[in-house]
């Protein structure tokens, strides 16, 4: 019984803990030289969707793992780097590190006619090596692909920089240039305040409103408030008019601030957590503007006509989903949704699981462990799963659920809500 762990991440490390709590024999491979994912790669100098300025949108109570939590002497919402180094130290603690293999790619992943699956990987060396396993579990995260919309007109032209968030590290690199950000979700919000302090000048090009919300509400942290049962016990309609109150009371209408209003109501999509971007707009530091409507050598010139100087622009406009290692059609279907039985199961893949390929409104932590007990309860025989028609009707009703709250949209299909979540994989 041999299992194959893909990634060591927040995600990785929490598979990684319940398997050995289990003893089950596995391995973890990860590309990077360390441990901890995205919250190391800031601080190491890698390419990746982390930044010099990354902190924490959920509470350090909520995001440390339930055996091993973050220090005392750690602020509510944690850096990166600690981050990092409380996910090392979690892989010590846990005995882990003997487990994994570091600077270890993974090429493919195919699955054989006796059901197992053959794992191809190299080295730092470029040194290949093929294993047989039992199961394979896909921990790598997905934020991975960076998303690009096409170039706006006469981009050719452009005399300044071009790139995606993937790419940026920190706002000290355009002191005194001129920045157009485009974008308004997380990554968004946190380069456009986080370059306001170094640029001449931040404009803040958004094409459609999101809801934007602070980290806390009354003085209590927002993951926090997701969880507290009068907020649960609540309805979706209640839910959304409650913030939506709250909200309206405590920094008014996105639109005072010179940003478009959501065209859908809250918990339609994702929200954007952000204490900082509304201040620094009031403050002058970041200039809010439409979309591009066309690049004229140094200058962007807007929607509305208006246009400015601009030594760069950086594009913040997510990530695509990319597993090149899998299977062609999984874990995304052809209709471009995660199709995953209880966000974790490939039902026409046996011995294939993934962790982490969710989105909760809050922190991800308790859903990755739950997640990672559950998978090692398959692998041990403790669970057994349904048959693969019973797997595929409970995706199609997921999705459709899950459609009618949010959309189409390739992210909306790994969307979760934090209870209800956890007592599925409670009852499983």
């Amino acid at each position: 019984m041999r299992v194959c762990l893909i990634g060591a991440g927040l995600s990785g490390l929490a598979s990684a803990y319940a398997l050995k709590t289990r003893g089950v024999d596995f391995v973890c491979l990860e590309k990077a030289g360390d441990v901890g994912g995205i919250w190391r790669r800031p601080q190491a100098g890698e390419r990746g969707p982390g930044y010099l300025s990354l902190h924490l949108n959920t509470t350090k109570q909520l995001t440390g793992y339930a055996d091993h939590p973050m220090p005392a002497s750690y602020p509510v919402y944690p850096r990166h780097s600690q981050v990092a180094s409380y996910l090392r130290s979690f892989a010590e603690r846990a005995g882990l590190l003997d487990h994994i293999e570091l600077e270890t790619t993974v090429e493919s992943v195919r699955q054989e006619s006796d059901g197992s699956w053959t794992v191809i990987s190299h080295d730092a060396h470029g040194t290949r090596t093929s294993r047989s396993f039992a199961q394979v579990i896909v921990a790598s995260g997905h934020n991975t692909e960076p998303s690009l919309p096409a170039p706006p007109t006469g981009s050719e032209t452009f005399t300044g920089t071009i790139q995606h968030a993937i790419d940026y590290r920190d706002g000290s690199d355009y002191a005194d240039r001129s920045v157009v950000v485009v974008g308004l979700g997380a990554s968004a919000v946190d380069i456009a305040a986080d370059l306001s302090r170094y640029a001449a000048t931040t404009l803040l090009s958004v094409r459609r409103g999101l809801h934007i919300l602070p980290k806390q509400l009354f003085g209590t942290p927002l993951d926090e408030v997701a969880e507290a049962p009068w907020w649960t016990a609540m309805s979706l309609e209640q839910q959304r008019r409650f913030i939506e109150q709250a909200l309206l009371v405590a920094r008014g209408r996105l639109s005072d601030y010179g940003l478009p209003e959501p065209d859908h109501p809250i918990f339609a999509s994702a929200v954007t957590i952000s204490d900082e971007i509304l201040s620094r707009i009031r403050h002058g530091g970041v200039t809010p503007k439409p979309a591009i409507d066309f690049v004229d050598g140094g200058r962007v010139v807007f929607t509305d006509g208006t246009s400015a100087p601009a030594d760069a622009i950086v594009y913040c406009t997510g990530y695509r989903m990319a597993f090149p290692f899998l299977p062609a059609g999984c874990p995304v279907g052809p209709r471009g949704s995660v199709e995953l039985y209880k966000r974790v199961v490939a039902p026409d893949r046996p011995g294939l699981y993934f962790v982490g390929l969710v989105r909760p409104h809050g922190s991800i932590t308790r859903l990755v462990e739950a997640q990672s007990r559950w998978i090692a309860r398959i692998v041990t025989g403790e669970a057994v799963l349904p048959e693969p028609e019973v797997m595929r009707k409970e995706i199609a009703a997921y999705l459709s659920g899950i459609a009618g709250q949010y959309g189409q949209a390739e992210s909306a299909s790994i969307q979760v809500n934090v209870a209800p979540y956890l007592q599925e994989l409670g009852e499983e």
